[in-house]
Order: C-alpha cells, then structure tokens, then sequence
C-alpha cells in the first residue's frame, strides 16, 4: 500500500511537471516573426559555400545568381580556383552571369547548377563573358548595396542593363520577376551550358521544344559527380515571346538532314550538347516579365503538372508571401530568446541552413528516377536526394529526430528505396539525383538509420532497415572493407587514409549494433559490437596516436601527427581523429592514460598552435577555422570538446564550447568558419546553443554542454513542448553550476533523448565559475 505522504509527494511532482509543461507551452504557442533573422548572404564568402538565393525548407528548386563561369579543369588539369564556387556564389565578386535553378548548400564538391536565365537589353550576347570586362558577355555588374536576400527571396539591380531581378521560389518551382527599362531589345537568355564545375562535355545532350509563345519544355542530362543525372523543366513566360532562337551550335561529323531548316531562329525543336537559347521581347519603362520554371525528375510533363499545382497563377507578392510563411513556420519549431541581437541572427540561420537539405526529389504524383534509372512512386513516404552523410549524420540527422521526424524518417526510407534499387545492395554514401557519387568514406548512412531505430522514429521496416545496414557493412571491394573485414583495419600500403577509413568503420559497426540491440537481433548485435572495436588495432601505444599500420602488420614508418597529407587521414591530422571514439569514449580514454592524461590532451588540441604548411595541401581546411590545432572547420572533430564529459572534468568542456560558437559562427557573408557542409556546421551551433549534442548517434543520450540561449522552447511534432531555460545567463556566465531536469538535479552531464521528446524543462544555472566538484566520474 502506498503511504499518504508518498502520495503527497508524487502529487507535488506531477503538479511541477505539469506547470513546467503548461509554462513552455504558452511560451512556445504565440507565432513569431523568426524569418526577419535569418541572413542567407551568411557563409556566401570564402570557404562557407552557401548560396543568398530563393528556395523553400528541403526545396527542390533552389534558385540562385551565379557569379562566374569559373572552369573545372585547365589545360585538363583540376583548377583549383573553381573550390570557391562550389555554390554558384562568392560574395566578393563583382558580376553576375544569371540565375540557375539547382545548388548545394556548403558543400566541399560540386555539381548542378542547372537552366541559367539572364535578363538583357541591347545588343544580344550568348557568351557569358569574362569578370574583368563584364561588356564582354551578357553578365552584368552588380552591388551588395542593392541586394536583397531572405527566406524564400532575392532581389539585385543588374547594372549594365538597369533590369532588377526578383527571385522567389516553392518546392518544385523557381519564380522570376524582372523589372525592364523601355527597350526594342529586351531579351531573356536560357543557357543549358552553363553549371557548377563545369567542363567541356559534361552536358551529355539538351532538347528544347517551343510549345507555344509562352511555354518552353525540354531537358538536360550532365556527367558530371554524378554521371546519369536528367533534369526536366517546364518554362513558362507571362508575356508572349517576340522572337527566339539558339546560338550556331559546333558542327559534328554527322548532321542528319536538320540542315534544310535554319534551326538559329523560330525553329520550334532544338537539341544538341550545348544549347544557348534567347527569347526577345519589347518592353516599356517599368514593365516586369515573369518566368515560371518548374522542374521534374521524370518529365517535362511531370514538370508541366507541378508548375499548374504549385503556381497556377502569376502573382509574385503572393507566392513570395506564401513561401516565407513557410519558412516561418519551421523556423518556429524553436523559439529562443537571446543575450544580443547577433544570437538572434546566428541562431535562426543555422535553421535556416540546416533545413536546405536533403531535398524533395520526386513529382507532386510521387513519381521520381531511381538509381536503377527507372521511374518509382514513392509510397507513403516523400523521396529525398542530396545526401552529404559524412558530414551530417553527426548532428544534422540527430537534429531531424528531435524538430523533423516525419522527414527523417522519409529520408531513412529514401534510402532503402535507394538500397533496393542499387546493383550493389548498399544504403547510399553520398548521392544525389539518383546517383551515387562515392564521395567521402564510411557507410554512415547506417548510423542515419541506426539513430532512428534507437530513437523510435521509425515510419519504416525497421527489420529490413537493419539488414541493409548489415549489407552495406559487407560489400567487400568497398573502399578497403575486404581488408577491414579480414585484419580489423584497413592497411594503408593497400588502401589510402586508411586510419580514417578504420576508425569511421568501426563506429558505424556499433551504429549497427546498437540498432541490432534495439530489435532484439542478438547475434547481429554480436557480430558488430565486435567489429566496432577495431579501432584498437590503429592505436601506437608507444606514440599514443592513432597511426597507419601496414598490411604486415608494422605501423608505417614515416609519421607526423600533425600534418593533414599523407599520413592515413582524409581531411584532418591524427592529433584530431586520434579522438574519434564516439561509440566509447570511457574506453579510449582509459587506453590514453587516464582521466589526467587525457585532459592535458585536449588542452593541448585548444591551445597548441598548428603552422600553416600541415593544412596547405587541404583545400577544406583553412586558419578561419582552426582554434589552436582543434580544427572546427571541418567534421571529425565535431565531438571532441563534449569529450570533457567523460572525464573527471567536464567544465573544462564549458567556456570552450562557448568560445567556439563565438569564433566559428559571427554575423556577415563570412560568417561560417568552414564549408556548412550540407548543415553540420549549422546543426552543431543549434545543438551546441542549446546545451547539449549527440557525441554518438546511434545513442539515445546527448552530452551536456554550455548554452549560449537565455530561453529556447522545442514546438515538438507530438504537440509536447520541451523548454530549455538559463539562469544568470550572460556572455560574462559561460561554466554551469547545476542542472535541473523537471525540477530535480542531475548527477551526470547527459540528457535522454526521450527526456526531450516527453516534453518538459531543463534549466541550467550559470556562472563565471566553473563548478570543479560538479559531476565527478
């Protein structure tokens, strides 16, 4: 029998859940006006490789100016200037050649940049000419002074030709207004030349038929990172077409017998490798021509038929209006309240960044191209392509499961459809419109899939989930998996950045065990619990740093733990992936010496200094990114300052983590101190602003850290609320003294993810102290 005063007591504790609930529900319910923050120019200079232009949360259409036609290869050699631009974008330019329709958002490789438009008026030029003399093509000049960029919109005044230019876009089609001064000569060129990293004969072939005076379809198909890709589009104008014709295209050894038309002008069908098109118009002082451009991965009929459901008509203001909305709305799924107005702006971009992608891939009927190169319908789920998963199955996905699940869910049935159409039977590595590109290492698209089983966002089979999770893990000519499988690491005199290769192996193996365990699977649990532990067998105990280890055996010889080139890792040093233990930080930190030990070793990364000659040959990895030799810019050592937790000194963590979102993520077009990486970069400021971060996914337990929020409450998709709340919070106060969870105090620096996801209230008491007794191990 329960006593009276337990009851008492469970009556006072369900009284304060409640009131904690009720509290951050009436925070959390009033809309707020959140896109005014959000700065979409932030990350568009240098190394951020984000785009300014139009487009809607996990848009399939994201439309963008480009700012040069910079080359991929020179004299067939890559050209390294091209790095900058893998967005289309870079802020310190001085022209812009047009409008495209496809971008990746902070990515360190590039492709699309599909259906460029530019406006003219005068004299018609088809080439886009070059940046130091902009009148020798049809770019034209362009200042920051009269740009304008939000969710959803963009606006510039093209100089040379007095025409502004408006962007807004929905999921599936991009919307253009131009604003033209009075002339005879008004054009509107269409070049299906032009992308990202592009090269001579990356387009494989273009067709154009002219349906009427108003409407244009057709398609283009590119080899480039991904080799089959087709994109359709349907192109509409809101004012009926002059004249129009192409540029003479070059002659090949074969013609057919099209040679008895004059297919340069009003010729209704063109087709080629390199169609550049122009549509001319008379127009008088202020007058706007409107463009609808709609695109598919099927057709252009499919295209026809998501321009007519997502645009039908030709207002502007309302589909600008309508889109925002949009944006609004998923950037209320939080709502903070900041120290300064520069949080505000931060804060509410990395949302907006991190729900760029993946993106929609399919009609508005379900249709879209599979990897097998078919036509699919996507069944009670929505297709998504672009899939960065080095990057962002460390906290971008993790971030889904909390304020996406629904999408994240289709995305984890994205990729089993992408499994089960593949001739290999592996979920994908990195891929995008319906290719795998094999960028990157790993197979993390089971740790994409294994957070979700844990976690119980699971709209999916779980059961086949995990046997495509077992079947990507086995495919042996993968990337040096035959090695893997056989020895427990991978060789590097066999199979290059071996030591990354291992390391990354061995966390997606317990990725896939944790998942096994979660389904009752026992014996694949077993298997890989196992496999996980192969991280061992790449540790030097004699220098204390992970290191190449040769196929017979010996670690390689030749050895420099700072430097970023040859030397076994991809895109960092060993000093950083040293700590990429994610699955078991107890047990690397025991295997380094201890708790005091490893401590000096993770002051030493945040204070050391890493000359400039170790990261020279890295294009990704630049001094903007690096604190000491802890290099933020870059994703494996996205974990390492929540590794402090594990330790007998988790404050230490606590003003670092501060200092990094003060250092990495600053207001203006140079804001981001690395490529965004699809929103990893933007997914750890979220998670790091609001106290804590998934070191492990895979895991149900996030590591607490240093929130830089006065307030923040989650508008989850269960219709539960989940508050964070600071206590003497301020930019002086960055070390916690204690944390309360629901009102009652917590002995360890972690949170359940189901904590969160049950709504409630953590509260953190902040201090310019660290508190050194708190949470000792």
């Amino acid at each position: 029998m329960i006593s009276k005063n337990f009851k008492k007591i469970l009556f006072g504790l369900s009284f304060l859940l409640i009131s904690y609930t009720s509290n951050a529900q009436k925070k959390g319910s009033e809309k707020r006006n959140l896109i005014q923050y959000v700065d979409p120019m932030i990350g568009t200079a240098k190394m951020g490789h984000t785009y300014p232009g139009a487009t809607v949360p996990f848009g399939s259409v994201q439309l963008s100016p480009e700012t040069d036609t910079i080359a991929y290869g020179i004299n067939g050699k890559y050209n390294g200037d091209v790095y900058k631009y893998c967005a289309g974008y870079q802020y310190e330019d001085k022209t812009i050649v047009g409008f495209s329709h496809t971008h990746f958002s902070g990515t360190g490789h590039s492709d699309l940049g599909d259906f460029l438009i530019m406006p003219t008026t005068g004299k018609l030029q088809l080439n886009p000419g070059v940046a130091s003399k902009p009148q020798s093509g049809y770019r034209s000049s362009f200042s920051h002074t009269t740009e304008k960029a939000e969710p959803a919109y963009y606006s510039v005044l093209l100089e040379d030709y007095k025409i502004k230019a408006e962007l807004t876009a929905t999921t599936r089609v991009g919307m253009h207004q131009y604003t033209f001064p009075k002339s005879d000569e008004a054009h509107i060129i269409l070049d299906l030349t032009s992308g990202i990293y592009n090269y001579d004969k990356k387009n494989v072939w273009t067709f154009v038929r002219i349906e009427n005076d108003t409407l244009i379809t057709g398609y283009r198909q590119t080899n480039g990172w991904a080799r089959t890709r087709t994109v359709y589009f349907a192109m509409s104008f809101s004012k009926p077409i002059k004249s129009y014709g192409q540029a003479p295209q070059d002659k090949s050894v074969y013609r057919g017998f099209w040679g008895r038309f004059d297919q340069t002008k009003n010729f209704p069908e063109m087709a080629g490798q390199n169609l550049k098109l122009f549509f001319d118009f008379n127009t008088e002082e202020g007058e706007k021509i409107k463009i609808k451009m709609a695109l598919s991965p099927v057709s252009s009929a499919g295209a026809l038929e998501n321009m007519k459901k997502e645009v039908p008509g030709w207002d502007f203001e309302k589909v600008k209006k309508q889109s925002q909305e949009v944006w609004n709305n998923e950037l209320n799924k939080i709502q903070i309240e900041a120290i300064q107005k520069e949080d505000y702006v931060n804060f509410y971009t990395a949302m907006y960044h991190a729900f760029l992608g993946p993106t929609e891939y399919m009609d508005l009927d379900g249709n879209y191209k599979g990897l097998d190169m078919n036509v699919h319908k996507a069944e009670n789920f929505k297709n998504y392509t672009s899939y960065s998963l080095w990057d962002t199955y460390r906290a971008l996905h993790p971030f889904f499961n909390i304020v996406q699940p629904t999408r994240n869910s289709d995305m984890v049935s994205s990729m089993l459809a992408h499994s089960n159409q593949s001739v290999h039977k592996m979920l994908p590595i990195w891929s995008h419109y319906a290719n795998e590109n094999w960028c990157m290492i790993g197979y993390h698209s089971v740790s994409v899939v294994a957070d979700a089983i844990v976690k119980g966002n699971t709209n999916f089979d779980p059961e086949k989930a995990l046997q495509a999770c077992v079947n990507t893990a086995k495919v042996p000519y993968y990337d040096g998996l035959e090695y893997y499988m056989k020895m427990g690491y991978v060789p590097e005199d066999k199979n290059g950045s071996s030591v990354s290769k291992t390391l990354e192996y061995a966390y997606d193996d317990w990725a896939i065990a944790q998942a096994a365990k979660k389904l009752g699977k026992t014996e694949i649990y077993n298997e890989f619990i196992e496999r996980s532990k192969n991280y061992k067998n790449v540790y030097d105990t004699k220098t204390g740093f992970m290191r190449p280890k040769l196929n017979d055996g010996t670690f390689k010889k030749e050895f420099d733990p700072l430097d970023t080139h040859g030397q076994g890792f991809i895109e960092g040093n060993s000093w950083n992936y040293s700590l990429y233990v994610p699955q078991d930080p107890a047990e690397m930190i025991k295997m380094m010496g201890g708790n005091d030990k490893f401590n000096v070793r993770l002051d030493s990364l945040f204070n050391m200094h890493l000359p400039d000659k170790y990261f020279e040959n890295t294009e990704d990895i630049t001094r903007e990114g690096i604190i000491g030799n802890y290099v933020h810019g870059n994703e494996p050592s996205h974990h390492v300052v929540y590794l402090y937790n594990w330790t007998n000194s988790p404050w230490k963590a606590q003003d670092k983590i501060r200092m990094i979102l003060k250092k990495m993520y600053r207001n203006g077009a140079d804001g981001l101190g690395g490529n965004d990486d699809f929103g990893q970069m933007s997914a750890w400021y979220i998670f790091s602003s609001l106290g804590f971060y998934p070191v492990a996914p895979g895991s149900d337990e996030y590591a607490l850290g240093s929130p830089l929020v006065k307030n923040a409450v989650f508008n989850l998709e269960n219709g539960k609320t989940f508050e964070v709340e600071t206590v003497n919070q301020s930019n002086k106060n960055v070390f916690v003294s204690k944390v309360l969870l629901n009102g009652k105090e917590l002995s360890k620096p972690f949170l359940k993810h189901g904590d969160v996801m049950n709504g409630g209230k953590i509260t953190f008491y902040m201090s310019s102290k660290p508190n050194k007794k708190n949470y000792q191990n």
